[in-house]
């Protein structure tokens, strides 16, 4: 039986960039979030929606139904003074406020003397990406989660905030 929207999905999951793991929640949490809302990349969730609780598959995602093409414009050159008092290397990642108040990641790409060329691209940009899955549960939302969209295993402890800044407590 398909997974069907707005039906809460609870996975187990360990991707590969080729031969090297790149993320996995194998002996962790499980992932879970509302089916059909966009809450993880579209490829992955093509590629479980006729998967049954219980079941274990491959997926195969490539880079335009997961972290997109890498664009190789979007790197940009800040002069080095900006990242006074940071021990840069090769291939870190920074955060940084983003034009419209969100936090951005870059991955520093050349350290130069007077500057530094930062990589807007996701790390996994144009990569295609190997999911190997098993589906722990599938069940109906809540009226609750069907309203907020956030599945009541992701809610933040009584008392606890989400650290999104929301202002939830």
């Amino acid at each position: 039986m398909a997974i069907e929207a707005n039906q809460i999905v609870s996975l187990e999951y360990e991707v590969k960039d080729g031969d090297t793991v790149v993320d996995s929640n194998v002996g962790g949490a499980p992932l879970v979030f509302m089916f059909g809302k966009g809450q993880i990349i579209p490829g992955l969730e093509k590629g479980i929606e006729n998967m049954a609780i219980g079941e274990k598959g491959d997926v195969l995602v490539n880079p335009a139904d997961a972290y997109g093409e890498y664009n190789p414009e979007a790197t940009q050159e800040v002069p080095a003074d900006q990242f006074a008092g940071i021990d840069l290397e090769l291939g870190m990642t920074l955060y940084g406020q983003a034009e419209d108040g969100g936090t951005t990641q870059v991955t520093v790409k050349e350290i130069g003397a007077e500057t530094v060329t930062i990589d807007f691209n996701h790390p996994l940009a144009g990569k295609s990406l190997m999911f190997t899955v098993t589906v722990n549960n599938v069940r109906e939302a809540t009226a609750e989660e069907a309203m907020t969209g956030v599945p009541a295993e992701n809610k933040p402890a009584e008392g606890e905030s989400c650290g999104t800044g929301c202002g939830c407590h």
